[in-house]
C-alpha cells in the first residue's frame, strides 16, 4: 500500500476561490473532479497524466470509456462507515481491469486498511490524526482470508495444494497494547 503525504503529493486539485475551477488549462498530474473532467476531456492531451476524483455515489460505468486516460482514480469516503467506495474499487479492478492507481481519500481510518487492499486500493490518504505506522501494522494482522479478493478471486480452499499452508506460515503481527487504537 502506498501512503500519501498530503504535503508532498505529486497530484494537485484545480480549485478557485469559490470551489473547483470550471475552465482548466491541462497540466501534468492534475486531479480533477468529474465535472471538471467532463468539461476538459475533449481538449485534454492523450499523453498528459490526469487523475479524477470520483464521489462514492457516482456510477463507475460513467467513466468506463475514459479509464485508459486516467493515471489515478481517487475514490472518496465521506464517512468511514460508508463503504460504497469499496464497491467502486472492486468494479474498477475486476470488471473494468483498471491498472492505474486507485486511491482512498476522505475519512480513511487505520481499521479500513485490510479491506482497502482486498478491494483494489493501492494508495491511501489517511484522515488527519491517523498513524501511518499503525496502518502498516494493520495490513499484517491477517495473512490470509477465506474469501477471494481482487488479487485472486479463488477462495482459500480452491488455492493450489500447499498455498494455504504457505499463507498459514506467514508471521502474524501481534497487537500488544489493548488500551490503544490500532
Amino acid at each position: 500500500m502506498k501512503y500519501i503525504d498530503r504535503h508532498r503529493d505529486e497530484w494537485h486539485t484545480v480549485g478557485g476561490e469559490d470551489g473547483p475551477m470550471v475552465s482548466i488549462t491541462p497540466a501534468p498530474r492534475q486531479l480533477l473532479t468529474l465535472q471538471q473532467w467532463h468539461g476538459a476531456r475533449a481538449q485534454w492531451p492523450a499523453d498528459l497524466p490526469v487523475g479524477v476524483a470520483v464521489p462514492n455515489d457516482a456510477d463507475i460505468e460513467e467513466i468506463d470509456a475514459d479509464l485508459p486516460r486516467f493515471s489515478l482514480i481517487a475514490l472518496h469516503f465521506p464517512k468511514w462507515t460508508d463503504g460504497r467506495a469499496y464497491s467502486q474499487a472492486r468494479l474498477l479492478r475486476t470488471r473494468f481491469r483498471y491498472g492505474g492507481e486507485v486511491r482512498a481519500t476522505g475519512e480513511v481510518v487505520v481499521d479500513m486498511m485490510p479491506l482497502l487492499a482486498r478491494t483494489g486500493f493501492d494508495a491511501v490518504l489517511l484522515r488527519a490524526g491517523e498513524s501511518r505506522e499503525a496502518a502498516e501494522r494493520a495490513m499484517g494482522f491477517f495473512p490470509a482470508h477465506y474469501q477471494g479478493d481482487v488479487r485472486d478471486s479463488r477462495p482459500l480452499f480452491a488455492l493450489p495444494p500447499g498455498a494455504a499452508d504457505e499463507l498459514a506460515r506467514e508471521p502474524v503481527i501481534e497487537f500488544n497494547n489493548p488500551g490503544a487504537a490500532i
